[in-house]
């Protein structure tokens, strides 16, 4: 596999944190991105970053993919990811990747951000996701915020 397609694979999968500013070029880049997805390829996105998690050993028990829908997957975030760097933002790529050894990596960490984005805007995950609350000793806890 090219090293630039390995990259990209590696972008999408990490930290969703990282910070960048308005002008930078890797911003742009990624904003470009962004705002050249659809919703549906925004739902592609999420499905393979779960699909992708989902690979870990510890977790893929707890998964009902085959092995088929995975690489029905990953093509289908392939042909995203060309489209949005050769037909959409190809000028942002350049640019970015003529100024910061790090653009590509950051402009995917913006789009990764999106994917999980809509991941999290579903009622039913974000109450999955909270669930866990109603375990939590929130006596103790308070506590110690309270000292």
């Amino acid at each position: 596999m090219p090293n630039l397609l390995k990259l990209l694979l590696i972008c999408l999968t990490l930290s969703f944190a990282t910070q960048t500013l308005a002008n930078d070029p890797s911003d742009k880049l990624g904003n470009c991105m962004i705002d050249a997805l659809n919703g549906k390829e925004r739902k592609g996105l999420a499905k393979w970053i779960f699909l992708a998690i989902s690979s870990h050993p510890e977790i893929t028990i707890y998964s009902k993919a085959s092995s088929e829908d995975i690489d029905n997957s990953d093509k289908y975030v392939g042909k995203i990811i060309t489209r949005l760097l050769t037909v959409d933002c190809p000028a942002e790529l350049t640019l970015a990747n003529q100024r910061d050894p790090l653009a590509i990596r950051k402009a995917f960490e913006l789009v990764g951000r999106v994917a999980m984005q809509e991941l999290m805007s579903n009622q039913v995950t974000m109450q999955a996701l909270t669930n866990y609350a109603k375990y939590t000793d929130q006596e103790k806890i308070n506590a110690l915020l309270t000292k």
